[in-house]
């Protein structure tokens, strides 16, 4: 996708048995993780994490160029519950969820197709449609600027190009989908205007949000 071909792996029907996840994710307790994620997660139990990916790991080291079978970092059941209008400035904005080019994103739709998909970004001032750790000083800077002359985003979930943001692709959530990106690339879940944001597990959107990372001389997990 994009300038910079970022691959994507996109797979349908991913898990078997969807409803036994949803099960198991009906039956936790969630609570907030952090200040920058709009809502609650709760823990996969890690039985479940082995068993969704032990048949996608060799596609994942093989698609990703890595040297060897990424490292489980984390894995949690995933709601969105903060209203548009509560959302905090740099939850209005494409993120990322690290600057290792080895940590790779896994994000299956456990929820119904009309509950919003994810899309992807490109800076527009920089060009930049990943942040790194070197990109990152410049990225910052140029998104300063950027806000000082158009102002802060509106308050509400992206949706498609901005003054300071263009879409680069959109992937559509589709019951047991599964999409596996790079998680140093600029993206944001693209929600529907009346999405039920419900801390209940069985009306809300839910996804299952796994994080591995390559393991290299400088990040091996600990």
């Amino acid at each position: 996708m994009g300038h910079e071909r970022q691959p994507v792996i996109v797979i349908d029907d991913f898990v078997p048995d969807p409803a036994r996840l949803r099960a198991h994710a009906e039956a936790l307790a969630y609570r907030p993780l952090g200040r920058h994620y709009p809502g609650l997660r709760a823990e996969v139990a890690a039985d479940d994490v082995a068993a969704f990916l032990g048949p996608v790991i060799d596609l994942i080291t093989a698609t990703f160029g890595l040297d060897a079978a990424p490292a489980l970092v984390s894995a949690g059941y995933s709601i969105v519950t903060t209203p548009p209008a509560a959302l905090t400035p740099i939850q209005r904005i494409p993120h990322i969820d690290g600057l290792e080019r080895e940590r790779i994103a896994l994000l299956h739709f456990l929820s119904r197709a009309d509950q919003g998909g994810t899309a992807f970004y490109r800076h527009r001032s920089t060009g930049f449609e990943t942040i790194d750790a070197a990109r990152h000083p410049v990225y910052d800077a140029a998104l300063h600027r950027d806000v000082a002359q158009h102002g802060l985003p509106v308050a509400g979930y992206i949706a498609g190009d901005t003054p300071i943001y263009d879409c680069i692709a959109r992937f559509d959530a589709r019951p047991n989908r599964a999409l596996i990106y790079r998680s140093h690339a600029l993206h944001c879940a693209d929600l529907p205007d009346d999405l039920d944001l419900s801390p209940d597990p069985r009306r809300a959107r839910l996804t299952v949000n796994t994080f591995l990372l390559g393991i290299t001389p400088g990040n091996a997990v600990k």
